[in-house]
């Protein structure tokens, strides 16, 4: 059954908290990107119950509503609703019709969310942007790479031929030039000219420079201001001939130093000299504080940055790659990930292998083996059509799905997946495990890995343990059980037809009966505690201090209005009876917070049909009264309008 679009939007609009709430919203080829003002106002269980929804996650600012297919993404301040390709965009408009919000951009929405999001976040999420869009370059040379090495070892004299020269060189050239990739990247994300940011990571690697992996056997210095100025052993002036090709980060400060300056420069330059100026200047400038103080300072951090990743893998037999294996699946919910990049891409710079791709292999094929477990276990038939694709996603290095959809909702296998993590990361670290590319785990990751079989038995470790653990001492809620659900619903049903077959009648007239919208204690409209109501100002009728949180028609009629604060709803009946049912006292203020309209304006309704459900828990808590009003609002064109026991 297709999803109806306007009813999906219509129910996720008062759950995200309402109207108000939200800031901004776009869309891409599978996802609604939506920024919110306050996290607090949604209502996480509810939204997971709406036709279609697959799923939520909400933590640090970031929620994400999982509907049919495709994957996730998480930044902060931004909440995802992933619809799929084809249906995503009649959702988005049906989204824009019910809540008036203007269509914004991607880079809108990400900008509004970015902006949220402190400091330190801000840096790290800058670090992922400018290494996520090299990856195909950077995965296309490692897989290439392992390849040839792999060649190279199966096929004697392989490595002495041509084929295996010219192959090396394709291989590796990302990885020889990787300061320039990056240099083209940050240039990018920091807003500066690409061409400019490419002259920087080419001066980096300068053949007149000594190539950065030779520093060992020495190199040149040049004194640009002569030798007179020295901060200790160092010569103000000083530029090393070493080129960079084992860093990236020297390189990203520089270019964002070099942004800035061509930003400040074109504000600043006269346009008809700016051509010249700023380029020049920017490039000059630049280049001196690169080669006398950021390259020194920066590369030599980046060193101890590496050192200390390789000794914390190693150290302690492993403990420290088991205590990673175990935290890196925390990481990937904080949306911080991304960051290992550097250091992944700083091994292979150094011409070794990423030894940190095991260990991120062995804690998301661990999330793998636990979503899978979730998928054979659950009887929840919802649960598992979320939880084997996104099992299969996680096989392949993809974890949001499996992380967000699956384990970290039900809390248990995250926690399993973590300790398949911690175990399968240890084996790999004592194994000696190292791959020639990053951004690539799981299943593909064979390409790329040094040791096959070795890895093969990783990967069956850390899923394995995490799927076991899962399978064995996870245990579903009864209340996830598709037949209880189904009871559950069909009781529910069962309750409202009696409830709706036993109503009272508390207005009649001339024009007919009108019945008890919800069970409850009645009184007359005079004791409602409002003012206007009290005095029949909108009619006469009765007050019900509700027993359930459903409303029910009362009478066959058509919905004449339903109120944008969804708390009223009105409805004309046979001999132009109208009816208004408010429900609650000055619950206008709550603006739709714990209302869900299930009708809307001109559709024809049956005596019973739920209308209206409401919470009364969020009512209290707003600190108003739930006293569901329903008065007769045309009662002065009828003289026998009785109210209350009266009415029967």
């Amino acid at each position: 059954m297709a999803l109806d679009y306007r009813k999906c939007a219509e129910e996720l609009v008062p759950l995200l908290g309402g109207k108000e709430n939200l800031i901004s919203a776009a869309h891409c080829a599978t996802r609604l990107r939506l920024v919110v003002a306050d996290n607090s106002k949604i209502d996480q269980k509810a939204i997971e119950n709406v036709e279609g929804v697959k799923g939520t996650f909400q933590s640090n600012g970031q929620f994400q509503i999982i509907i049919g297919t495709g994957t996730t993404f998480q930044s902060n301040g931004q909440f995802q609703i992933i619809i799929g390709t084809g249906t995503v965009n009649k959702v988005y408009d049906e989204f824009l019709a019910v809540t008036g919000l203007t269509a914004a951009s991607k880079d809108d929405v990400k900008a509004a969310a970015a902006a949220k999001a402190p400091v330190w976040r801000r840096m790290l999420k800058t670090v992922g942007d400018v290494f996520v869009p090299i990856l195909p370059a950077i995965v296309a040379s490692g897989l290439m790479m392992g390849i040839v090495e792999a060649l190279g070892h199966a096929i004697p004299g392989f490595s002495d031929s041509d084929w295996y020269g010219f192959l090396d060189l394709v291989s590796n050239t990302a990885f020889t030039f990787l300061p320039v990739i990056v240099a083209i990247s940050a240039a990018r994300v920091f807003g500066g000219n690409l061409f400019l940011g490419a002259v920087i990571g080419l001066m980096m690697v300068h053949p007149s420079l000594t190539n950065g992996w030779n520093a060992a056997d020495g190199y040149d210095v040049w004194y640009l201001f002569g030798h007179g100025l020295k901060i200790g052993s160092y010569t103000f002036g000083q530029v090393n001939q070493l080129g960079y090709q084992g860093h990236v980060i020297p390189v990203i400060i520089a270019v964002y130093f070099m942004s800035k300056l061509e930003k400040w420069l074109h504000k600043h330059v006269p346009e008809i000299i700016d051509l010249f100026v700023t380029p020049l200047t920017t490039v000059f400038v630049t280049a001196l504080l690169t080669f006398m103080i950021i390259g020194p300072i920066f590369s030599t951090a980046e060193t101890y940055v590496l050192t200390g990743a390789k000794w914390l893998i190693t150290a302690g037999y492993g403990i420290g790659a088991a205590a990673m294996g175990a935290i890196y699946p925390i990481t990937v919910v904080m949306g911080l990930h991304h960051m290992y990049n550097v250091i992944e891409a700083g091994m292979l710079a150094e011409g070794g292998l990423n030894i940190w791709m095991p260990l991120a292999s062995a804690a998301n094929f661990a999330q793998f083996g636990a979503c899978l477990a979730v998928g054979v276990k659950t009887k929840n038939a919802k649960r598992r059509s979320v939880a084997i694709p996104s099992a299969l996603s996680a096989s392949l290095g993809i974890t949001e799905p499996a992380i967000f959809g699956v384990n970290l909702r039900l809390y248990k296998p995250f926690v399993f997946g973590m300790i398949g993590g911690a175990v399968g990361a240890l084996f790999g670290s004592l194994s000696g495990l190292g791959a020639t590319a990053y951004g690539v785990t799981g299943i593909p990751g064979l390409l790329t890995i040094d040791n096959i079989p070795v890895y093969l038995v990783l990967l069956a470790i850390s899923g394995g343990i995490a799927f076991a653990l899962t399978f064995f001492f996870w245990h579903e809620d009864p209340e996830d059980n598709d037949k209880y659900l189904e009871e559950k619903a069909a009781n529910e049903e069962k309750a409202l037809k009696e409830e709706a077959e036993h109503a009272p009648v508390i207005i009649s007239s001339s024009a007919g009966k009108i019945y008890a919208p919800v069970s409850g204690k009645i009184v007359p409209y005079t004791e409602i505690p409002d003012a206007t109501f009290a005095a029949g100002t909108l009619g006469e009728g009765v007050g019900i201090e509700p027993d359930t949180e459903i409303i029910l028609a009362p009478y066959d009629g058509t919905i004449s209005s339903v109120a944008e604060t969804k708390h009223a709803i009105g409805i004309t009946g046979e001999n132009d009876q109208e009816v208004l049912i408010h429900v609650g006292i000055d619950t206008v203020q709550m603006n739709g917070d714990g209302f869900t309209p299930l009708v809307k304006e001109d559709d024809q309704v049956k005596k019973g049909q739920p209308i209206l459900r409401f919470s009364k828990e969020k009512i209290a808590k707003a600190g108003h009264s739930d006293m569901v009003c329903v008065l007769l609002t045309n009662s002065d064109d009828y003289e026998d309008v009785k109210i209350g026991a009266d009415a029967e």
